[in-house]
């Protein structure tokens, strides 16, 4: 696999990286599910018959998502809104991925561009980023669309804007996600794509779903990169 990594950055130009998960645990300490109930609790004081599977939804981004597939305007910017509040406090307290760091200022040393492609919101990247002095180091920082879910990953609209901010084919780039939408959205933006497995359960699912390299530590990409720059 090492060996695979290692032909698959030495092929690329530049390196576009997913933000929760590659770069930060964003809700380490401010828990998904609770965000996602906050939403949800948005919804009902804005009278929303919320079904039970959306009251139980764990995940904030898949609240965004079902409210944006109902083309209530509204209520989605009122969702949308409140999200990208809760992102902002929550990556006050997010957690840095190990060598997520290393990561990013190992291929800027080693002459590659670096950006985010998130669904998170960019605000809330751009704090993180500048708050862990990264932001030097990564542009152009590319988040949801404002109130238009529909635009998220696994569209590729995101990485190809991203592709092209950073002055390479799509075919030059590699994404580096840990979801299954990175691998999608990676695919149908003819960019190569590596699987962040951080759990177990990933490895497989990445591989079936066509990852060019899946890892299972960020220290693995790191490694490469600074023999790269030795070599």
């Amino acid at each position: 696999m090492s060996a695979a990594l290692g032909r698959l950055l030495r092929e690329v130009g530049a390196v576009l990286l997913d933000f929760d998960g590659p770069v930060c645990s964003v809700f380490a300490g401010y828990p998904a599910p609770k965000v996602a109930g906050e939403l949800v609790d948005v919804l009902r004081r804005r009278g929303v018959d919320v079904p039970p599977d959306l009251a139980s939804e764990p995940d904030p981004l898949e609240v965004l998502r079902r409210i944006g597939a109902t083309d209530n305007q509204g209520i989605t910017r009122a969702v949308e809104d409140a999200l990208c509040a809760a992102e902002r406090r929550a990556v006050e307290t997010a957690e840095p991925t190990q060598y997520g760091r290393e990561v990013i200022v190992a291929a800027r040393q080693a002459g590659m561009p670096v950006a985010v492609v998130s669904n998170n919101s960019a605000g809330a990247i751009s704090a993180y980023l500048a708050a862990h002095r990264l932001a030097a180091y990564v542009s152009p920082v590319v988040g949801r669309t404002y109130a238009d879910p529909g635009r998220m990953k696994p569209n590729p609209q995101p990485i190809l804007y991203a592709a092209s901010a950073v002055r390479e084919p799509p075919s030059q780039c590699v994404l580096i996600g840990d979801s299954l939408s990175d691998i999608y959205g990676a695919r149908a933006a003819g960019v190569r794509v590596i699987g962040y497995a951080n759990r177990p359960a990933k490895v497989e699912n990445f591989q079936a779903a066509g990852a060019d390299v899946v890892i299972t530590s960020m220290g693995e990409i790191a490694s490469m990169l600074i023999g790269r720059m030795d070599g």
